[in-house]
């Protein structure tokens, strides 16, 4: 095979038109080590978002924290992280030896980001390594720059649950700026793996939808991007996402699984200005904890590249329509 693309992506680059184009760019792209500047950048981080697979294989994303230098390459090929997830995280109950992870290191003040997939290959009481599968590098697109600052905390309960978010974490969501995914390459043959990815947009870019018969979607657009699908694709092959939600002002925490389908075109694509498609996530599980993360954000200076996807409010009127807000229009030349 001549590309590191499985099925589902694959498929998702024949419908949008572009897999001839990304084939040979895929192997540029996705590599089996850690390029230098990838180490460095992990290795300067306070934080460090992580994918990972419950018991009936449902991804969930989760955030740790430490002092910079708390991830470090040993090699190209090799991530150690000096830390373990809290108790309330379910990251906690998923570390094992052999487990797949999707790892980001992102930096908010300078908008760089750096994705490793691969498994885990040590594990005891202060950390984990992970030895490298797939290594890339993404665009700084739709990132809100934020400078982080340590607080001192206390550890509260979080809060388990199952398809209704608690009103304070729905409220988290609707004038959220930011959320990470994460998703699995699992079934139509591909043989597994981890990623985590994020997602940014104005307050209001994600939607909160009491369903029919009980529980809650949330819906949010997909703009242009990068063409690999890497997301997109592994929803195709196994349709289960975990999303992360924080507040940084207050380090807040929500992490949500649940079912997800792509929708390409419609009524709620429509209602995105800007949006290629429409991600819906029906949630299954979910928990919330209140101060959970140890660093606070400055307030976001907006992605350049959201004055082309237009405007939403920032919280549902009940006027508004069931999707969750009226879309107000794109500026004006937008593609």
């Amino acid at each position: 095979m001549d590309h590191p693309f499985h099925p589902g992506e694959l498929a998702l680059q024949e419908r949008a038109g572009v897999r001839e184009q990304m084939a040979p760019l895929g192997a540029r792209m996705i590599r089996d080590h850690m390029p230098d500047q990838h180490r460095e950048l992990f290795g300067k981080l306070p934080t460090l978002l992580v994918g990972s697979l419950d018991a009936s294989r449902r991804p969930w994303a989760s955030l740790l924290a430490g002092r910079p230098g708390f991830v470090r390459s040993p090699d190209a090929r090799t991530l150690r992280i000096d830390a373990r997830p809290d108790a309330t995280d379910p990251l906690a109950g998923q570390l094992a030896l052999d487990a797949w992870l999707g790892l980001l290191g992102l930096e908010p003040a300078t908008r760089r980001r750096n994705r490793m997939n691969g498994r885990v290959v040590a594990l005891d009481a202060a950390g984990f390594t992970v030895a490298v599968e797939q290594s890339f590098g993404n665009c700084p697109q739709y990132i809100q720059a934020r400078e982080p600052a340590w607080v001192e905390r206390t550890q509260p309960p979080a809060q388990q649950f199952a398809a209704t978010l608690p009103e304070a974490a729905a409220a988290l969501v609707r004038r959220a700026d930011t959320l990470f995914i994460a998703s699995a390459a699992l079934g139509d043959g591909t043989a597994g793996g981890v990623d985590v990815s994020h997602r940014g947009g104005r307050p209001g870019f994600v939607r909160v939808q009491r369903l029919p018969g009980g529980g809650e979607r949330l819906s949010f657009p997909d703009f242009r991007g990068n063409n690999l699908f890497n997301t997109l694709g592994n929803l195709a092959a196994w349709p289960w996402a975990g999303l992360l939600f924080f507040d940084p002002a207050s380090g807040d925490r929500l992490q949500l699984s649940g079912r997800a389908t792509v929708e390409w075109d419609g009524a709620d694509v429509a209602g995105f200005a800007g949006a290629l498609r429409v991600v819906h996530v029906d949630v299954v599980a979910g928990v919330w904890a209140s101060a959970a993360l140890p660093l606070r954000w400055s307030t976001a200076v907006e992605a350049p590249q959201l004055a082309a996807t237009g405007r939403w409010p920032g919280v549902s009127d009940p006027s508004d329509s069931a999707a969750g807000g009226r879309p107000m229009e794109a500026p004006r030349g937008d593609a």
